[in-house]
């Protein structure tokens, strides 16, 4: 084998050049790196990067070529109270590594030891980093760049999407592949969605703790290789590369105008608390990576064991190359960052910490669209509104607010115009626009929109936390039985719910979002954390779907796309013609019907649509403006429009008219 050269300190992590392959490892504090090369029986050797450049270790092996299996032993003080753990017994994943192999497992040679030193070596049982060729062809590929007034986004899990899918083949069922499948595409595009956000697709691992229960991490928020993509969802046909997979999907997806938003996790690590496994950071640079406190012990802003320091200069670097990764190599049009306010902690949050300053500044990433989750658990974490530009921000105000408006009865008229008009309160500030508001009604984290009409209670017992996890304030409303089965009546009123929650969603000023499943009636049975069920529970069931709620929601979709007030992505202003807020007598809400009047409510957008509602428990009659009013699919046939004057509208009913000539 040829010895390592100097090399170069640049680009990150393992770069191939067609003749050899270049290393870097960031490390601040360490006093020596071991390069570890694997052969394809296992056989390790061992070579010491040989030059340092500030705080980069690099080499250069000459010969060397995509497929080589390598990771990194590196020796400096073991100091917990110091912040320092290093532990060459452990072989450690790259934190650069495009591509990761094989699985974290509960095997006590992961274990460092809190305080005392672990000299169990990890070899035997840890994942391997991968050297990997960036030679895509991309041919013609662009974004589509949907502009922010025109974007309905899907949320949804690679796995879960496609896993039961008749129309998918069987053998690329819930991968990447299956994303970019016709059918898929055709799906997409009859729904009407612009922009795919997929849950975290990075190389993750299974805590320990839920491999004990026979569980696993689903959602993928246990993040150990940001730069990796995680070949568990790739389908591995015909010998396809798992990036090349994932890059074929992207590049359909895009060529029928749809984008693609990646869910990333650069709030915490999988290597959790003190007692957690050695994986890759913590043996790196410990002190570097994460927020420690005084004693040594990690500073737990995340509910995860650990936080991850964004403010150290090296560490920045590594988000941001990242994320310029993903954009450059994968063509990726943007992320979702979960608990964002980390990314913002100096360790007090500031919305002009340095990360958004050089993302504003990057000519690559301040053309993605990026989506900030603005909170964490930690002092002060609660960041709703505080996101610079070109942020928007999940808006959980709206959720709450939309939820008991239609289900609890609790929210005034007031409340519900604020937040249906893109909650300006919160957004309209340091030049944001009204996109600025991720309004959503659920999520992956919390119930369905089934289950939201049909639980008072969450049901998580298969987590095997006998019912303690996830939230309780889910300001939900069973219509009197809880589960899934009921009588008609209550069927029939719990659907006018979820038509009322879905036009609201989808008719509001502001980004709208819409977890998938929730268009055709998909039901976790209660379980509003089914973070660790990766079974038919969260698969969506495609073959018992409710294809009458889907036509609906593509209905409104496609209806939000023809009212200008909601493309412009434009503040509404008082008298602008954008929008009219009228009462049950289609004269202006009084001020006291503002306040307390009944939740009725009739909103003229554009001049020429109108959405009526009545969110009450009684039937009432609603006289409509002057004017020549239709009522429009999904609220009408198609061939058969209903002219009226007086809207009789049933309890938790909507309806949306347009107005003739």
């Amino acid at each position: 084998m040829s010895q390592l050269q100097p090399g170069k300190s640049t680009p990150t992590g393992a770069t191939y050049d067609g003749k050899g392959v270049n290393f870097t490892l960031f490390s601040q504090h360490a006093e020596r790196v071991e390069l570890c090369l694997f052969d394809e029986r296992g056989i390790e050797t061992r070579m010491d990067l040989p030059a340092r450049t500030g705080d980069i270790w690099h080499g250069y092996l000459p010969a060397a070529k995509p497929g080589q299996l390598y990771g990194y032993r590196v020796h400096g003080p073991w100091q917990p109270e110091a912040g320092h753990r290093f532990n060459p017994h452990k072989l450690l994943i790259d934190p650069c590594a495009r591509e990761v192999i094989g699985e974290v497992t509960d095997d006590p040679r992961f274990q460092c030891g809190p305080q005392v030193l672990d000299t169990r070596d990890s070899a035997a049982v840890a994942p391997r980093s991968v050297v990997v060729a960036d030679d895509f062809d991309w041919e013609d590929d662009k974004s589509p760049r949907v502009p922010w007034g025109s974007t309905v986004i899907y949320e949804a899990h690679v796995r879960g999407l496609t896993k039961r899918h008749p129309g998918i083949p069987k053998e690329i069922q819930g991968t990447y592949a299956a994303l970019g499948h016709p059918v898929m595409i055709d799906y997409f595009k009859r729904l009407g969605i612009t922009t795919l956000e997929l849950l975290p697709v990075a190389f993750f691992a299974h805590e320990p703790r839920l491999l004990r229960l026979g569980l696993t991490n689903y959602w993928g928020y246990n993040p150990l290789a940001p730069y990796a993509l995680d070949s568990r969802y790739a389908s591995g046909v015909n010998g396809v590369h798992p990036r090349d997979e994932f890059q074929q999907a992207v590049k359909a997806l895009h060529a029928a105008g749809i984008e693609v938003v990646l869910d990333v996790v650069f709030n915490h690590t999988a290597e959790l608390d003190e007692t957690g496994p050695m994986l890759s950071k913590r043996g790196v640079d410990n002190k570097s990576f994460y927020w420690l406190d005084e004693q040594g012990k990690y500073e737990n802003w995340t509910g995860c064991g650990n936080t991850l320091n964004i403010s150290h200069p090296n560490v920045l670097d590594w988000t941001l190359e990242c994320l310029r990764y993903w954009v450059e190599v994968c063509h990726v049009d943007g992320f979702r960052f979960d608990l964002a306010t980390v990314l913002g902690r100096t360790p007090e949050y500031h919305p002009h910490a340095s990360i958004f300053e050089a993302m504003q500044e990057d000519p690559l990433l301040s053309q993605c669209k990026l989506i900030a989750e603005p909170w964490d658990i930690g002092p002060d974490g609660y960041q709703v509104g505080n996101f610079p530009p070109p942020f928007a921000e999940w808006n959980d105000q709206y959720r709450d607010t939309m939820r008991r408006f239609w289900l609890n009865g609790d929210s005034s008229n007031a409340e519900f115009a604020k937040r249906f008009a893109g909650s300006s309160d919160i957004f309209n500030q340091q030049g944001r626009l009204p996109s600025a508001s991720i309004n959503l009604i659920t999520a992956h984290d919390g119930f369905t929109l089934t289950d939201l009409v049909c639980f008072n209670e969450k049901h998580n017992e298969a987590n095997g936390e006998d019912n303690r996890d996830g939230h309780n304030g889910n300001y939900s409303y069973n219509h009197g039985v809880e589960g899934l089965n009921a009588p008609l009546l209550v069927a029939e009123h719990r659907l006018r719910s979820v038509h009322g929650l879905l036009t609201t969603l989808l008719l509001s000023q502001g980004t709208p979002m819409l977890l998938a499943g929730d268009e055709h009636g998909h039901t976790q049975h209660g379980n509003n954390n089914a973070y660790c069920q990766d079974n038919e529970l969260t698969w969506l069931d495609w073959e018992n779907n409710n294809s009458g709620l889907f036509t609906f929601t593509a209905a409104l979709i496609h209806l939000r796309k023809r009212i200008p007030a909601l493309q412009a992505d434009r503040w509404w202003q008082i008298d602008d013609g954008n929008v009219e807020w009228l009462g049950p007598d289609g004269q202006p809400l009084s001020a006291d019907a503002w306040h307390h009047g009944e939740r009725r409510m009739q909103i003229r957008l554009s001049q020429h649509w109108l959405i009526v509602m009545n969110a009450t428990e009684e039937v009432c009659d609603i006289t409509l403006p002057p004017g020549r009013w239709h009522a429009i699919p999904p609220f009408a046939g198609e061939n058969n429009p209903i002219l009226l004057t007086v809207w009789h509208g049933a309890a938790h009913g909507v309806c949306v008219f347009q107005e003739q000539p």
